[in-house]
């Protein structure tokens, strides 16, 4: 491969690891695809291949697969005590603590966030996932029951873990993801095959590192590259998977459901959102209209969560939009690596085309763009923060998931609580949604209208390792995170003795 010429701004540590040649990790082993195919990584600022990595296929997954089998049934994974897996639970979340700056730079460069969001909460974050699932290995239990069957029984459940787990993780929070997804899998005793979204390989393959490091015995955790038809359906479909859990779009969700079909494995998904944000009129502005712009130009929109809808009383709906207007208009767009820089690119050049062809469709059925609206560079995939009025229920922008720095902005004129909801819901995914105003018995009567899987009040993108996440409809099925997952990963047995 031709000499690649990264961002100077670069640590050396992030450089290296990034112009290295790089390899899946199968087995305990770093390894190549058996085909010896590659694939490019591309830099979202520059549009720029900055790396090649291993393009995964059915060979290689039934390796991993078969890998992961075997550590969970005979392996030395399957007799660790929960206090040991804890503790390499526990070295792995020291050991990205240690390593922070470069995952950080690994993140910016591959993802296009700016580095300060990453170095603040993507890399933190998946630290603080894997030390609070650390804590659960050893409190995941049973009970007993005083059944009611005729003579005298001993009656107990166990929680034992599922088995080979295969997870699909997405592009817009890689190493997060990838943390949201091992952390409950392993303090479970569940032996895993994760597939790295293609568009943002690396922080996934510096991990895989990591967790070599930390001394996690061989097959427990595979990690692969590739595309989602080469790698993502045989490992969703393969015979020797007990589980496959997948963060991603509503449509590939789909496929999973069918691909899983075949051994009737268990599926958890974790899918879109059109998550509504609605300001009372009652409600604190200055608190309201930073929060609600953050809550769709965090991340440069990319969040399954974004609040893509912004409902605003008529009576506040111009000052609502001025205000969020003129704080898009302000975010400064550039290469994620400028600590200046507020937004990034978006993540790759089909993520690019489909946001502005979204923005276009808008514009074109009578939206007015009161920001943005536009391209924000001639290179890399830089897109305007955007904030569009005047539009219709029916439209594009309004029912389908855009996942890019796109608001649409809605008056509504009712005082009715169940009619506001109804707006609000009138949507096929239920992820979450955040309520803006004073009156607290307002806010918890709506939030009990909503029909989403979070509701924040005052506050949006509010994330911790102990809060459950999912989504109601169309938004997925299970939940990530606190001692909710563990669910997902575990099965239940009820034995009964006879005395």
């Amino acid at each position: 491969m031709a000499t690649i010429a990264l961002d100077p701004r670069l640590d050396k540590k992030a450089a290296d690891f990034i112009a290295q040649k790089h390899r899946m990790y199968i087995d305990g082993k770093f390894v190549n695809a058996a085909s010896g195919k590659t694939f490019p990584v591309y830099n979202p600022a520059t549009g720029e291949v900055m790396a090649q990595v291993p393009e995964a296929e059915s060979e290689d997954v039934d390796r991993a697969v078969r890998a992961a089998r075997r550590a969970f049934d005979g392996g030395p994974w399957a007799k660790m005590s929960p206090s040991q897996r804890g503790r390499l639970l526990t070295k792995l979340s020291d050991l990205i603590e240690q390593n922070l700056e470069e995952f950080a730079e690994l993140e910016s460069m591959d993802n296009g966030k700016p580095l300060t969001v990453a170095r603040a909460a993507d890399v933190p974050l998946a630290a603080d996932l894997f030390r609070y699932m650390a804590g659960w290995t050893t409190k995941i239990m049973g009970h007993t029951f005083p059944i009611s069957f005729p003579g005298e029984y001993l009656t107990y459940t166990l929680r034992e873990p599922i088995g080979v787990v295969g997870q699909i993780i997405p592009w817009n929070f890689p190493l997060l993801m990838a943390a949201w997804k091992l952390g409950p899998a392993l303090a479970a005793g569940c032996c895993v095959v994760i597939k790295l979204a293609e568009q943002t390989p690396l922080s996934g393959l510096r991990l895989a590192e990591l967790i070599h490091e930390a001394g996690f015995p061989e097959g427990v955790v595979n990690v692969l590259t590739g595309y989602g038809e080469g790698a993502g359906a045989p490992l969703a479909a393969h015979e020797l998977v007990d589980k496959v859990a997948f963060t991603g779009s509503t449509e590939v969700g789909r496929l999973i459901v069918h691909a899983a079909a075949g051994n009737l494995k268990k599926v958890t998904l974790e899918l879109g959102g059109k998550s509504p944000a609605i300001i009372f009129p009652d409600a604190d502005l200055e608190r309201a209209i930073p929060g609600t712009a953050s809550a769709i130009f965090f991340n440069h929109g990319q969040c399954c969560c974004a609040g893509s809808r912004l409902f605003a009383h008529e009576s506040i709906f111009d000052k609502v939009v001025e205000g969020v207007s003129d704080i898009a208009s302000k975010i400064r767009v550039g290469s994620g690596l400028d600590p200046q820089t507020q937004m990034g690119p978006l993540v790759s050049e089909e993520q690019f085309q489909k946001v502005t062809g979204y923005i276009d469709s808008g514009l074109q059925e009578g939206a007015k763009a009161t920001a943005g609206g536009k391209r924000a560079a001639d290179k890399g995939y830089f897109v305007q923060p955007t904030v569009l009025t005047k539009t219709k229920p029916d439209m594009k922008v309004v029912r389908e998931e855009i996942f890019g720095p796109v608001v649409c902005a809605i008056p509504y004129s009712d005082a009715d609580l169940d009619r506001i909801a109804k707006e609000a819901n009138d949507t096929p995914y239920g992820l979450a949604a955040s309520i803006w105003t004073r009156d607290i018995s307002t806010a918890n009567k709506m939030a009990k209208r909503i029909r989403s899987g979070t509701i924040w009040i005052n506050c949006h993108n509010v994330f911790d390792a102990a809060l459950p996440f999912g989504g109601y409809k169309q938004s997925g099925w299970g939940r990530e995170m606190g001692s909710e997952v563990l669910n997902n990963y575990t099965e239940v047995k009820a034995v009964t003795t006879a005395l």
